[in-house]
């Protein structure tokens, strides 16, 4: 493609949060010399989402870190529209509809549309007070400036996922009452081995807040003064403030009325295209064949939005590209870093591997057979590295090495490569 035809071109991104802010920034270090146009319905400039359950709770910050100064923007020649939603995706006419009436028209269109906090159907929930989601900067404002100004600093977060259970870490180190009321028989169950579910729960408790698993809750009760939230044993636990992370809803409703292909998210391809050889997909929104799992994935991670947002830049340009198969995530609780790499879900071996340096560090490695899937880290950012790198290689680990903590942890525990 000359530069000639891209300066003629026009790219809408719809979603300013890290992979369409990245995008956009990656379209000209591959040569775009187009329009750019980044549009949000968020009014604040672009900003950074995982601290938004960690520090941002805890500290006097403005609205999120910001992910680039204005002045960036303005530097690059990306043009932002924030605080306006797009209504409609005209894929026939190569336009979309903006909530105030305008049309702009696109060459090539980003749906980084992202996903949506469930509100869960429980009679009461609608006139709670104090009750929030964390998904965005207003909502940890909100969040910290309410814990501000309760006298009690009652905390229940409905929902021991990782979400829930970092604000419940954030707000015990600010000095909260909190309890986590998780409704399935152990923390993170879907994402996590029970080893790894039952060190976070005793981790939780060891700061001094009240986890409770297998709470259903089934309604909340509002008075004057606070909420009880009342769960299907009877139990009920007194609220100023209510946290609710129970997962997210994917935002397809404008790929869907695009007559897009949907399966579990926005289905793209290898180079984060969709059905319409036109839109493009990244981020939690869309759905993508993963050659090294052999399925299809869609995954609600930061650095995977990133990824994805430099392919479809490069796709957009007809410039080679080179995608990043193997997902890693992180998640800040207390004095504990955890980092994963891969997936662990199909795994039917567990091997936990403690430090001698290090009381405090340890992995954790799911196989299925002798096929290393995933890398739980605690506090041990080697064995994050290393997990990574024998993902990758498809190398297979000396499992009887790997849990014999006198035997250095490094390459010498590799059996063969694959």
């Amino acid at each position: 493609m000359t530069s000639t035809t891209i300066s003629k071109q026009s790219c809408i991104i719809v979603g300013a949060s890290h992979g369409g802010v990245n995008l956009a920034f990656a379209l000209r270090k591959e040569g775009y010399e187009g329009r750019i146009t980044l549009i949000d319905a968020d009014f604040n400039l672009p900003y950074h989402r995982p601290p938004l359950s960690k520090t941002h709770l805890i500290a006097d910050e403005p609205a999120g870190q910001l992910l680039k100064p204005e002045q960036g923007y303005q530097k690059a020649d990306i043009s932002l529209m924030l605080g306006v939603r797009v209504v409609e995706v005209e894929s026939e006419h190569k336009q979309v509809l903006l909530d105030d009436g305008t049309r702009h028209p696109y060459t090539q269109l980003v749906l980084a549309t992202g996903a949506s906090p469930i509100i869960p159907p429980i009679p009461g929930i609608d006139t709670a007070k104090h009750l929030y989601t964390i998904r965005t900067a207003d909502d940890a404002h909100a969040i910290a400036t309410a814990f501000k100004t309760s006298e009690q600093k009652r905390v229940v977060v409905i929902g021991g996922g990782y979400v829930g259970l970092e604000t419940a870490a954030s707000l015990r180190k600010s000095g909260a009452v909190v309890t986590v009321l998780e409704r399935e028989p152990r923390l993170l169950a879907r994402v996590t081995a029970p080893i790894m579910s039952d060190y976070f729960y005793a981790l939780h408790r060891q700061h001094g807040v009240e986890v409770h698993n297998g709470k259903n809750v089934s309604e909340i009760k509002t008075n004057a003064t606070d909420n009880r939230v009342v769960c299907s044993d009877g139990s009920e636990y007194p609220a100023d403030i209510i946290i609710v992370g129970v997962g997210v809803r994917v935002n397809t409703a404008l790929a869907e009325r695009a007559n897009l292909e949907i399966n579990n998210g926005i289905v793209v391809n290898e180079a984060n295209q969709t059905s319409d050889q036109s839109i493009f997909a990244i981020g939690d929104c869309c759905a993508q064949f993963n050659p090294h799992y052999q399925r299809w994935l869609r995954l609600e991670s930061v650095q995977n939005a990133l990824d994805q947002g430099k392919v479809a830049a490069a796709a957009i340009c007809h410039n080679a590209f080179k995608t990043q198969p193997v997902p890693w995530f992180w998640s800040d609780q207390y004095n504990v870093k955890l980092q994963m790499v891969g997936l662990s879900q199909g795994y039917d071996d567990v091997v936990m591997r403690k430090e001698l340096d290090n009381p405090d560090s340890f992995s954790v490695w799911y196989f299925n057979g002798d096929e290393l899937l995933a890398v739980d880290a605690v506090n041990n950012a080697k064995a994050y590295v290393l997990g990574t790198k024998f993902i990758n290689a498809m190398a297979q680990v000396d499992k009887d090495k790997l849990v014999d903590n006198s035997v250095p942890l490094s390459v010498s525990i590799i059996k063969e490569l694959a």
